[in-house]
């Protein structure tokens, strides 16, 4: 059953939540803006393994779709003029010049081509990310990869922490305070944090069926290492025919900027991981925060007499920074500085943008029709930038969009 309120025309939205919610064993939020007006504020389905329902007021982890929350707060430092996005990261970070980053961009970070992608080799296991200054400290001292002119390579856990860095060093704050104080605050966002705090750990959801979270037993591992194996084929058949074809496809690289050592047994949802600071990878949201977050950018930067930023610099931060195949996601993601393409089943909306993320989730804005989008959701895997479901949700709402518009 689905909970929540649905302006006229929107109807088709709802409907699509529910059919991808009896799909599956989880819960779901879509939030839906448009002219500045909340239309779709829904949820539904369970928060956790036990049964317990999908509240108002539940929160999900949302993977990389958190990377397009803290690009954001990165731009509002450039808007007010304490950020330079063609300075080196080392005019706000000195130690990061080393091994060569001297002349490191954060246009460079935000566009994904500082090569810094590795973390695999970067880090002895999926546990050092809860530890924010060996983070810093091992990035600062890295070496970067070569990154293909006019292509990028997809920062999938490393982005965070030089972002969310250059927040510290800049602002003075780290990322969960400096979100509360000049985002979520000003916003007045009922969800949106990056190191969520204890007081807030009841209304997050928890992933169900992931192996992070099932037991351990002899049967377990057997099973594991088998899919491992079949998976480690259908990917080298995958990496094959795509190469015949003059795709730029290495999965070695892809792996090692996804799959630090001990990934599959880090889970995403427990208290500690929830509470800790990964700004690529563990932000916990409402659907409805990050749609109204992302409202405020699609009308220029500002929404019910809040500014966050100019127009100005939202027109800068959603420029196409790349046109290439991304070295680490094999698909072209037009990055703008944060964000990338929005994607539907019924074509591109040219000048949409946001991010989603492994598991689903997703968020986004589109300033030619003033649309915005958040969906939150705690079951299922798909690739590093969301999966079917958050097309499919995307292509019902566009419709209704230009339906309403047409009318």
């Amino acid at each position: 059953m689905i909970h929540g309120d649905v302006t006229r025309g929107y109807e088709p939205v709802a409907r699509q939540l529910e059919a991808q919610l009896a799909r599956t064993r989880g819960g779901a939020a879509v939030c839906v803006y448009h002219r500045g007006r909340c239309v779709v504020d829904i949820w539904g389905g369970v928060k956790d393994e036990t049964g317990a329902p999908w509240q108002r007021d539940t929160m999900a982890v949302s993977y990389s779709t958190t990377k397009g929350v803290v690009s954001t707060a990165l731009h509002l430092l450039a808007d007010r003029g304490l950020l330079d996005y063609d300075a080196p990261v080392a005019r706000y970070w000195p130690e990061f010049a080393q091994a060569g980053k001297g002349h490191v961009t954060v246009r460079d970070v935000l566009a994904h081509r500082a090569g810094l992608f590795n973390i695999r080799d970067l880090i002895d296991g999926a546990h050092r990310m809860l530890d924010w200054e060996h983070m810093v400290e091992a990035l600062a001292a890295a070496t970067p990869a070569r990154v293909p002119a006019g292509a990028s390579a997809y920062q999938a856990l490393t982005y965070g922490f030089v972002v969310g860095e250059l927040i510290r060093r800049i602002s003075g704050k780290p990322v969960p305070r400096f979100l509360a104080d000049e985002l979520a605050g000003p916003l007045g966002l009922d969800g949106l944090y990056i190191g969520a705090p204890s007081s807030e750990l009841p209304r997050a959801a928890r992933l169900i069926g992931s192996p992070a979270r099932r037991p351990r037993t002899a049967d377990d591992q057997t099973a594991f290492a088998a899919e491992r194996k079949r998976r480690a084929r259908m990917f080298g058949a995958i990496e094959r025919g795509l190469r015949l074809f003059g795709h730029p496809i290495d999965l070695d690289r892809a792996a090692s900027a996804l799959a630090p050592r001990g990934i599959s047994s880090f889970d995403f949802s427990c208290d500690e991981v929830l509470g800790a600071c990964i700004p690529a990878a563990n932000g916990v949201f409402t659907a409805r925060s990050l749609a109204r977050m992302y409202a405020a950018l699609a009308a220029g930067g500002s929404l019910d007499g809040v500014r966050l930023m100019s127009p100005a610099t939202v027109a800068r931060a959603t420029q196409i920074q790349c046109h290439g195949y991304d070295q680490v996601t094999i698909f072209k993601m037009y990055w703008r500085l944060g964000y990338h393409r929005v994607g539907s089943f019924r074509g591109v909306p040219p000048r949409a943008f946001g991010h989603f993320g492994w598991g689903g989730s997703g968020a986004w804005a589109d300033p030619d029709r003033q649309l915005a989008l958040g969906f939150v959701v705690n079951t299922g895997t798909g690739s590093p930038v969301g999966d079917l479901r958050i097309l499919r949700i995307n292509t019902v709402a566009l419709a209704c969009a230009r339906r309403l518009r047409a009318a």
